[in-house]
């Protein structure tokens, strides 16, 4: 196979980093995303078989889960963003603390890894959909450009909601000095482009998983994630159409709700679960950094102890913990307030950072070292209970409290209440007395407890407008008066606008 020859030139716009993250240089070999490099791609005459086209779409997928993208840098930006993850460490790197704090500025590092590596998984998903004009089964080939399409949505959709305009790119990369004049598109076409794919692949994708493997997507799968676009959106109709799809059809896409919440995070119990309806899979001690690499389990874990030995980087505030009520099981799931210290039990005010930590990732991390890092997690970025929850909301934007809206959040109450095989009467039903203020705040409210942790929650703050309220007001998680709304954003790369007039003005406030 070829190597790539670049020659020595300026390149006048976008950075020479991005433009090198534009071209797909690793490819993967996999039937179950296992990651493992195998080469460098050739633009040009590489793509002769169906294989060759899927082997470019796997190596996307490794691309996601790797350090700079889902195992670390983006999603650490995502989840400390909102009001559930905060700083534990404060001597750890300082580009976190800026995020979490509000006060990063257009040279952060985590910024300036996860930018090029959104842009490099883009580009090798628009490679291999122009490789895929080789497949001359019109069928087989619109399901790989559908696969594709997906992961091309799914990076976008991550990229627009942190920035809002970006340069959007749909072609390979073939011409350096063409890719150096690009500009912004605007958010709004961007979401237009997003819809596109996205429907698209529900048009062409399979009903079911390929052989259930939950992070490969099905048509449930693309469902889901425009019925999440619309909710961001706030067309309502669409979102409820998009969820209520999914569940109508539940039993024949293969999702439900599994009985037990603790098993979602069970490494060793997390492939092919009903309940997982999109998830990046990561293949414990396996892989070659930055691929294969998770560091969240690592990142939640309390430093010096013996069973939940990590770094207090990513911990709850402590009115995360004091206002989740005990007689939730999920918040014992979701977080641990004691570890052994050298045989000894000890509660969390002996931790290094004296606080309850994030369990998720780091209680059954299956195959990992000491300390969780490299773990063998399977991140649900979409999963059943989420789809219940969108489909409440946007009904009741649509007509207000109705039964059926009340049913879908009972379902999600109705497994929280089995603690380990054992029934319990906490939480509580809702009950159909609520007005529609009431139930847009319960609904919010059970995704925030039901998805803890699991990077949604500053997407919620941010297309429900709710940072002045949930970060200044009164029974504030995490308080942060310096909030703005120019905060919604984060600031674009200064290297690229350096690079690259096309791409000012710079966000708000930065």
């Amino acid at each position: 196979m070829k190597n790539i020859k670049y020659k020595s030139i300026q390149i006048k716009g976008i950075s020479r980093q991005l433009l090198m993250c534009l071209i797909p240089l690793f490819l993967f070999n996999c039937t179950d995303l296992k990651e493992d490099p195998i080469g460098v791609l050739a633009p040009e005459g590489f793509f002769k078989t169906e294989k060759d086209v899927q082997l470019a779409i796997n190596g996307a997928y490794g691309k996601i889960a790797a350090d700079d993208y889902w195992g670390r840098e983006l999603s650490l930006a995502i989840g400390l963003s909102g009001d559930m993850m905060d700083i534990g460490n404060r001597g750890t790197v300082a580009a976190r603390i800026q995020i979490n704090d509000f006060n990063a500025n257009a040279f952060n590092s985590l910024i300036g890894r996860f930018w090029p590596a959104s842009y490099s998984i883009i580009s090798t998903v628009n490679t291999a959909m122009e490789g895929a004009e080789v497949v001359e089964n019109e069928e087989v080939k619109n399901a790989l450009i559908a696969e594709a399409r997906f992961l091309r949505a799914f990076t976008y959709f991550n990229l627009v909601r942190l920035f809002g305009d970006i340069p959007y790119i749909d072609k390979a990369v073939v011409d350096p000095e063409a890719v150096g004049e690009i500009s912004k598109t605007s958010a709004t076409v961007v979401y237009e482009k997003i819809i596109e794919d996205l429907n698209f692949a529900i048009d062409h994708l399979p009903m079911n998983h390929i052989q259930n493997v939950r992070s490969r997507p099905s048509k449930g799968t693309a469902h889901t994630m425009l019925a999440d676009v619309y909710l961001t959106l706030s067309n309502w109709q669409e979102a409820y159409n998009h969820a209520k799809y999914v569940i109508d059809n539940a039993n024949t896409l293969g999702y439900g709700l599994i009985d037990d919440y603790q098993t979602l995070y069970k490494a060793t119990e997390q492939d092919g679960l009903a309940e997982h309806v999109f998830a990046i899979d990561f293949k414990g001690n396996e892989g070659s950094w930055p691929y294969n690499v998770d560091s969240h389990p690592a990142f939640t874990g309390t430093g010096g102890s013996d069973d939940m030995e990590g770094w207090d980087v990513e911990v709850p505030s402590m009115a995360v913990y004091d206002t989740w009520d005990d007689r939730d099981y999920r918040k014992s799931v979701a977080m641990f307030d004691s570890a052994y210290f050298d045989g000894v039990k000890k509660s969390y005010l002996d931790f290094n950072t004296p606080r309850p930590h994030i369990a998720k990732y780091r209680r059954f991390p299956g195959n990992a070292q000491s300390t969780g890092n490299t773990g063998d997690t399977n991140y649900a970025i979409y999963r059943y209970a989420e789809v219940l929850l969108t489909a409440a909301e946007a009904l009741n934007e649509l007509n207000g409290v109705s039964q059926e809206a009340i049913n879908y959040v009972n379902q999600v109450r109705e497994r929280a209440r089995n603690w380990a095989g054992t029934a319990t009467d906490f939480p509580e039903d809702l009950s159909s007395g609520l007005s529609q203020d009431e139930f847009r705040t319960a609904v919010l409210e059970e995704r925030r407890l039901e998805l803890s942790f699991e990077f949604k929650r500053w997407w919620d703050i941010k297309r429900r407008n709710m940072g002045e309220e949930v970060f200044k007001g009164p029974n504030s998680l995490e308080p942060r008066e310096n909030f703005t709304d120019n905060h919604y954003l984060l600031p674009l790369p200064q290297g690229e606008l350096d690079r690259n007039p096309n791409l000012l003005p710079q966000n708000p406030g930065y």
